[in-house]
């Protein structure tokens, strides 16, 4: 379908990519959460051609590229991001993602969407758990159990590529809570481990032919734009206002995958 992108539905696709890639570098998730639902439902709404479900997915999937990409550029000059765990965690994502992408056509819908709906609720109930009580310093001295970082990225990796969705809200519980990783090297770390496996559902999207070019440019120029400044604001936002946030968008993610699952 085609697009005449007039200068209403720009504005209105540059203020959803915006607030969307904000949150994303603010918190170090991907952002998909609030911008899939917002690019679903709220063109239409004012009047402007909806998009479909296969074209919010492919903008989303390219804008989470660059908003994650851009976010982690500016978390890298504070050293915040953990290179090991990154390497460590990011592998075992992107190898359990195609494993998981590639094993899904052997599993019935009902059993990937409830296997994700409880993983979802899993990461929201961490968490309310205790997290590290020292939030201060870099990533530069941070030890962290390789062998358990790996097991549960690979089972991220796995369950999220098996629904092809990002697991990003749910590495980020599992740094904190499991991990023990301080906040803000979770969130950047967590950027960083986005835009791996971002890499390949943005390839995908884009070689498939539904991504949408001048609404998905839009996006982008939002993106660029939007996830420093979120990024830049997480640097000095407190810990606990950040964990809060994170819990509220977890919280809206599991409520929103639960609805779809039964409904």
């Amino acid at each position: 379908m085609a697009f005449d992108l007039d200068p209403g539905l720009a504005a209105l696709l540059f203020a959803i990519g915006f607030v969307g890639s904000m949150i994303s570098g603010m918190v170090g998730i991907g952002g998909s959460i609030v911008k899939y639902p917002m690019l679903l439902y709220i063109p239409p709404a004012l009047g402007f051609a909806a998009f479909t479900a296969q074209q919010v997915s492919a903008i989303s999937a390219i804008q989470v590229f660059f908003a994650t990409l851009s976010g982690a550029l500016v978390f890298r000059k504070g050293g915040y991001i953990h290179k090991p765990l990154v390497i460590v965690m990011g592998t075992a994502i992107v190898a359990g993602g195609f494993a998981g992408g590639y094993g899904s056509q052997w599993l019935p819908d009902s059993v990937i969407n409830a296997t994700y709906a409880v993983l979802a609720l899993i990461a929201a109930v961490m968490m309310f758990f205790p997290k590290r009580a020292d939030e201060g310093g870099g990533a530069a001295a941070l030890a962290f159990n390789k062998t358990l970082a790996f097991a549960l990225s690979l089972a991220i990796g796995v369950v999220s590529g098996i629904v092809g969705a990002a697991g990003a809200f749910i590495t980020v519980p599992v740094m904190l809570v499991i991990l023990r990783i301080p906040t803000r090297v979770a969130i950047a770390s967590s950027l960083v481990i986005t835009f791996v496996s971002s890499i390949g559902s943005a390839a995908g999207k884009l070689m498939g032919g539904h991504m949408p070019l001048w609404p998905s440019v839009v996006m982008i120029v939002a993106s660029l734009i939007a996830a420093p400044i979120g990024a830049r604001m997480s640097k000095k936002i407190g810990t606990k206002l950040l964990q809060w946030m994170l819990i509220a968008l977890i919280s809206a993610t599991v409520v929103k995958i639960w609805t779809d699952l039964l409904f």
